[in-house]
């Protein structure tokens, strides 16, 4: 089954609607974070007030994200997304509030925060739901998984890359206050929809079918994996950071969002093409050259000195951005147990969050002292710490590959 087909015969199970809201309910997330980075930073005049808040909305928002996920496995998404849909559109606007009414920046970190522990992570619970859509596909089903998995993928990223771009036309047109509105609004009306959409009850009703083979979550394999995602998310908020420096010091501070946007192009082409690797190309080996691709592409970030020269740099870092992190969510799903999916997508959306919390507030502490290319180091320092992980790691996870594979096969007088 070539890639187009499996994506045909993949949406054809939830229809157009369903992917477009799962889409567009995501992309609240990725305008608040630059969207509160630029509020804060135009409101204080510093990058490290400005990095603290957003990394504190992160930070706040991957914590929150395993409370959710778990009470998504136990209670079904429909109302848990539901209830942070609406509570994070109210705790951005609240954050507006605050920032405009000239309060010190340390309430407005608290305030981030609060926004941080509502908002849904729509991404990882997209995924979830695919395994129960694709459960009446007989044999084509790990193919059509595999698929999704690449989709959702290259979705996150598209997502990243559409979100900062509206944050920079809200900023050009208007300024940062409109961007975080946007956000507010669309969290609340695609949030929602993504929330009591039919796929949330199918998802329920197979993760309760599950639920007496619960299984232990934190195993050495997820934590590796959180590993993995930590690093990648001190790569987006480093990145991030030291994109707004230069775009500042060029004079330009709303074309930050359309920079940032780069890196996801070449990672959303990337990511859609996962789904045409073969299965031989095992999962720990993909991890391990995906890190090291990351590496060899970020280096150049160390060298850049202009706008003009930032631009074929983050497209061509974002060609390994997708894949590594398709690989990691892939391994989770696959070393979790069917009844923790949720919980096990969530936490390691978690870890990605923290990271992206790390990576923004070292690298706004740095460029606050030495501008851009210090920024940038630290997402070369990330790539490194990317690599040496998926090394150390390669055995572990192989290893709880083929006992996930062993759990689920079936006893051999069934199979007779």
């Amino acid at each position: 089954m070539s890639p187009i087909d499996s994506y045909r015969r993949l949406f054809g199970l939830t229809g157009a609607t369903y992917v477009v809201v799962a889409f567009l309910a995501r992309l609240p997330l990725a305008m608040s974070q630059l969207g509160t980075l630029l509020l804060v930073t135009d409101a204080t005049g510093s990058y490290g007030a400005g990095g603290f808040c957003a990394g504190a909305l992160a930070v706040a928002n991957a914590l929150g994200a395993t409370f959710w996920g778990g009470r998504a496995d136990r209670v079904g998404q429909r109302r848990v997304v539901a209830v942070q849909s609406l509570a994070g559109a109210v705790a951005i606007a609240v954050l507006l509030l605050v920032v405009h009414a000239r309060m010190p920046w340390g309430v407005a970190a608290v305030a981030s925060a609060v926004a941080g522990l509502l908002l849904p992570q729509i991404g990882p619970l997209a995924r979830v739901r695919w395994r129960p859509i694709t459960a009446r596909s007989g044999a084509a089903q790990p193919r059509l998984v595999d698929a999704a998995f690449s989709y959702e993928g290259a979705a996150d990223e598209a997502s990243f890359v559409l979100g900062p771009a509206l944050v920079g036309l809200a900023v050009s047109a208007v300024n940062p206050s409109a961007a975080l509105v946007a956000a507010a609004a669309g969290l609340a009306v695609f949030g929602t929809w993504f929330a009591v959409h039919d796929t949330a009850r199918l998802t329920h009703v197979a993760t309760r079918a599950a639920s007496g083979v619960a299984g232990r979550l934190l195993t050495p394999a997820l934590l590796a994996l959180c590993g993995a995602q930590l690093v990648i998310g001190a790569v987006f908020g480093s990145v991030q950071t030291g994109t707004t420096v230069l775009a500042t010091a060029a004079g330009q501070p709303g074309a930050t969002g359309y920079f940032h946007a780069l890196l996801g192009v070449g990672s959303v082409a990337a990511g859609l093409a996962m789904a045409g690797l073969p299965a031989s190309f095992a999962l720990p080996d993909r991890l391990r050259w995906f890190a090291l691709a990351l590496l060899v592409l970020a280096a150049p970030l160390l060298l850049v000195g202009s706008l003009g020269a930032l631009v074929p740099v983050l497209l061509v870092l974002g060609c390994s951005v997708a894949p590594y992190m398709i690989t990691t969510f892939t391994l989770g799903e696959r070393v979790s147990p069917p009844a923790r999916t949720g919980a096990a997508m969530t936490v390691l959306a978690a870890a990605t969050g923290l990271g992206y919390a790390l990576g923004a507030a070292l690298a706004g502490r740095l460029a606050d002292l030495g501008g851009h290319r210090p920024a940038y180091a630290v997402t070369v320092g990330a790539a490194v710490l990317a690599v040496v992980l998926s090394w150390a790691t390669h055995r572990v996870l192989t290893r709880a590959l083929r006992h996930s594979a062993e759990d689920a096969a079936p006893p051999a007088s069934a199979a007779a």
